[in-house]
């Protein structure tokens, strides 16, 4: 069947699924295989459960006309959302970076949302599977579309870009990310430029933090962009007073404009100056940009602020490297706080540089001055220190049930695979 013909089934049935557990009445169901699951073996099941199609790739599972048979089901995905993009008249963001792409594209869903019809990417649904699956969830009242995009392998961006057909381009930055994928931080800045490669060719347009001297010189021969950052852009902005919550302060039309948000650290700054930037780009007023943005919450791990009992806890444990630790730290040795406390996680992908950008950590902890640090994670084991170690976030959870702290600041971080948000449970 080609991809016209299926695109027709699925203007009749318009919501896909992977997971054949998940099945509701009416979804076409995609096969797809993973290293230790073949997606062939379900469709029977899927299709018992309600599914309307089952798209397939091996023709010993057609049974009947509800099978779809393809020569291979994730490209028959991405090449139906392909499709799907090309029906859509609407502006198209495209978000990647090392740190708090995620946060940004949130922002910018709270922002974009309080004046227009927005779709995007759900959770970090950032990835081959997830961007064709955000792409075919955008709906034709849409008005427009924010797609994040992650990797950490060179050319996956580009692969991405192939089918989101992104307008508008924003890296918010690049860090030490992936190095087991990319092999070094230049390769993260090839992999990640690869969307400015794709805006430069179809004379797009991208919103650059002009603070960061790097994206400048990846964004030679783009037109079109749109600067934000703390001077030299044409949306400016600061970070003011030594809050735990994040204040800034907007110069626009000539006026100071504050925002007070509910996120964490001052390493958030380029993010909300980013929301500003592509509020003001699309038209929507400064008072309303600054309610969406006071208004939005943190939510899943992403430094979000916690208080429990007589303690403060900064829980930002759903990714770590190295740059994004780096700040996490000194944000928290610029708070005014008496008794503060870190709870580390590994950070994950690290590859060969792994005891390396550890044991930097562990420097850095020493050298800003902190004393109440528990490591965790066999990456840590091997690092000089005179903090405490344990290779679970489980045992850190069973020691601080026993060594209560109370009236304190707390900053839980860890890559995902650390599990940080267990230590949570001991207050």
């Amino acid at each position: 069947m080609f991809i016209p013909e299926l695109y027709n089934l699925f203007l009749q049935f318009p919501s896909i699924q992977t997971d054949s557990r998940k099945i509701k009445k009416g979804d076409i169901f995609f096969a797809l295989k993973g290293d230790n699951f073949n997606g062939n073996a379900f469709a029977a099941k899927a299709l018992e459960d309600g599914a309307a199609y089952a798209v397939i790739d091996e023709s010993q599972y057609a049974t009947d006309d509800r099978y779809i048979l393809t020569n291979d089901v994730l490209t028959t995905l991405q090449l139906l959302s392909h499709h799907h993009r090309l029906q859509l008249d609407i502006p198209v963001i495209a978000i990647t970076g090392s740190n708090g792409k995620t946060t940004t594209k949130e922002l910018l869903i709270a922002v974009l949302s309080a004046k227009y019809k927005t779709y995007a990417t759900e959770g970090n649904l950032n990835n081959h599977i997830g961007v064709p699956l955000t792409l075919l969830k955008i709906k034709q009242d849409a008005e427009i579309a924010i797609i994040e995009m992650g990797a950490n392998h060179i050319g996956e961006i580009a692969s991405y870009c192939k089918y989101a057909n992104p307008d508008f381009g924003l890296i918010n930055n690049v860090g030490k990310a992936h190095l087991e994928g990319f092999g070094s931080l230049e390769g993260v800045k090839k992999a990640k430029g690869e969307l400015y490669d794709y805006i430069r060719k179809f004379d797009g347009t991208i919103f650059r933090n002009a603070d960061l001297d790097y994206l400048e010189k990846m964004s030679q021969g783009i037109q079109k962009q749109i600067t934000y950052g703390t001077s030299n852009a044409q949306v400016i902005g600061r970070a003011i007073g030594d809050d735990t919550m994040l204040k800034v302060v907007i110069l626009t039309s000539g006026m100071e404009v504050q925002i007070n948000t509910q996120l964490v650290g001052a390493y958030n700054l380029p993010n909300v100056l980013a929301a500003v930037a592509v509020g003001h780009y699309f038209n929507v007023d400064i008072d309303t940009i600054k309610k969406a943005l006071e208004n939005y919450t943190p939510s899943n791990s992403r430094s979000q602020l916690i208080e429990k009992g007589s303690n403060k806890i900064i829980l930002d444990a759903y990714n770590a490297n190295p740059t994004s630790m780096k700040l996490a730290l000194e944000n928290m040795a610029s708070l005014q706080a008496e008794n503060k406390w870190l709870l580390l996680g590994a950070m994950k992908e690290m590859g060969e540089e792994s005891v390396a950008e550890h044991q930097s950590l562990v420097d850095l902890a020493i050298q800003l001055g902190f004393q109440n640090v528990i490591l965790t994670g066999k990456e840590f084991e091997a690092t000089k220190h005179n903090y405490i170690w344990f290779a679970t976030s489980s045992e850190v959870k069973d020691y601080l049930s026993e060594n209560k702290v109370e009236h304190a600041t707390i900053l839980i971080k860890g890559s995902r695979g650390s599990k940080m948000e267990v230590a949570l449970e001991a207050f």
